[in-house]
């Protein structure tokens, strides 16, 4: 009977040890996690703090406040962050007393006034020992969507810059000769905390018009293609090349900042942009139409075929505008015509619009 309460007492000893053991422990994890979070509460404030002194001096590069209002509104948010990070530490390091003086087992989590917080993997829950205790979370500011997208629609005049001929001896009709390009485009803000500069791409079907002077019309000899006088009076005579291609803009220019407890939002609506970039495609359609008066009757030729024009189709092209609207020009650095004796390159100038 001895040795039966000996053993019995033994093993109560070791099951309390092992037991003290385990709240020693549970209680040095607490006051880590708490102390780990006084740094993550310093860096979260200085993030605060600089995304709101961006947003201040956007304003003054915006000319909404002159710098002596943006000095000072940097002072007082500097001040204020600054409490923050002081007061917060404060709350942790009383927490970290209060464990080390009771214990996590004695701390009364009934009490709203006293609780521990623990981050768990739900979104700034705090927790102790699975129950939520506080309801005061820290939120995280969610930034615009970096990418968005919209409807790009252009028209304008065309023609083509010729070797040693200027625009006013054009073969082409200035004020007849037009193009025309419907797209759909993403816009990407390349830097996280700012939308300064962005990256415009996507996708655009275009079509460039040329109308020649002096009754002529395009004739395909072989691997040359050149104007020609018709044999009668030509009531219209049209070229058109029809393209698939995909442009790519570095876009400029400030933008309105929208900010919350909750987000911030980036708007470049009313404001002034630059576009500056080029475009690359393929050919997808050539043709010519042509409207004459022979022997009493009306004709119309629709003729579709290659007439030796590049099947690659690149360029450069830009844009400067006031919110949606732009003034749009581009540049086809390959030729119209391949093998011609003489380059042609199209070029077009017009109005964009970013809905």
């Amino acid at each position: 009977m001895k040795t039966i309460v000996t053993i019995a007492t033994f093993v109560a000893m070791a099951l309390f040890a092992q037991l003290s053991r385990g709240q020693e422990v549970s209680d040095n994890k607490v006051i880590e996690q708490l102390k780990q979070q006084k740094e993550r509460v310093i860096n979260a404030e200085k993030e605060a703090l600089k995304r709101e002194v961006e947003e201040i001096n956007e304003k003054f590069v915006n000319n909404e406040i002159t710098k002596e209002a943006a000095q000072k509104l940097k002072e007082e948010v500097a001040k204020t962050h600054a409490l923050n990070i002081e007061n917060r530490l404060a709350i942790i390091d009383n927490k970290i007393a209060l464990l080390e003086r009771n214990g996590l087992e004695n701390v009364n989590t009934e009490d709203p006034k006293i609780f521990l917080g623990l981050n768990t993997q739900e979104e700034n829950a705090d927790v102790i020992l699975g129950l939520k205790i506080n309801t005061g979370k820290e939120r995280k500011i969610k930034y615009d969507r970096r990418t968005s997208s919209n409807l790009v629609i252009a028209f304008g005049l065309n023609n083509a810059i010729v070797d040693g001929q200027s625009l006013d001896d054009s073969d082409y009709k200035i004020s007849g000769s037009r193009f025309f390009e419907i797209g759909w485009a993403w816009k990407t803000r390349v830097f996280r905390n700012t939308n300064f500069l962005r990256v415009k791409y996507g996708i655009s079907y275009t079509s460039n018009g040329l109308k020649p002077t002096d009754n002529r019309y395009f004739v395909e000899n072989g691997n040359q293609t050149t104007l020609e006088e018709f044999r009668v009076e030509l009531d219209k005579s049209k070229f058109r090349m029809d393209n698939l291609v995909i442009p790519v803009h570095f876009e400029f220019g400030p933008s309105k900042v929208t900010e919350t407890e909750k987000s911030i939002r980036y708007s470049t609506k009313k404001r002034f942009r630059i576009g500056l970039g080029g475009y690359a495609g393929v050919n997808i359609s050539t043709r010519q139409k042509l409207k004459y008066k022979e022997n009493g009757d009306r004709v119309k030729d629709k003729i579709k075929r290659d007439y030796n024009t590049s099947d690659l189709i690149y360029g450069l092209s830009g844009y400067i505008g006031f919110g949606d609207i732009s003034i749009y020009a581009k540049y086809d650095l390959s030729p119209i015509f391949k093998n011609a004796e003489v380059e042609q390159n199209n070029v077009s100038l017009g109005l964009r619009f970013d809905f």
